[in-house]
């Protein structure tokens, strides 16, 4: 199970770096929200994967940590408001500029 983890976020945060490093908004923000994903799994696993772990800690059971799915909580509500935050940027520079490069250039296309 640790190995699909472990892959599933390392697939998540280069899907995201890529998509990042694109010349247009949107991909961009699509990828803004991968690393954002992919921060939040690890986050998560950093707790440890416990499957049968109790909420509250008793005598001689294993028990799953709260701290790190409270921080992944916090992430995910920062998550949102970055990402809403981003796309309206990228349409308020839409408007502005004309395009959607994030340099606001426009394409060579001959």
């Amino acid at each position: 199970m640790e190995l699909l983890y472990a892959m599933t976020t390392g697939v998540l945060t280069a899907c995201g770096l890529y998509l990042t490093l694109r010349g247009r908004t949107f991909p961009v923000v699509v990828g803004l929200t991968l690393l954002s994903y992919a921060v939040n799994l690890f986050l998560f696993s950093m707790g440890g994967l416990t499957t049968d772990g109790a909420a509250i800690v008793s005598e001689g059971t294993g028990y799953a940590d709260p701290l790190p799915q409270a921080l992944v909580l916090t992430a995910i509500v920062i998550g949102f408001a970055m990402t809403a935050f981003v796309v309206i940027l990228a349409m308020r520079a839409r408007s502005e500029v004309g395009n959607d490069h994030v340099d606001g250039k426009k394409e060579d296309r001959e």
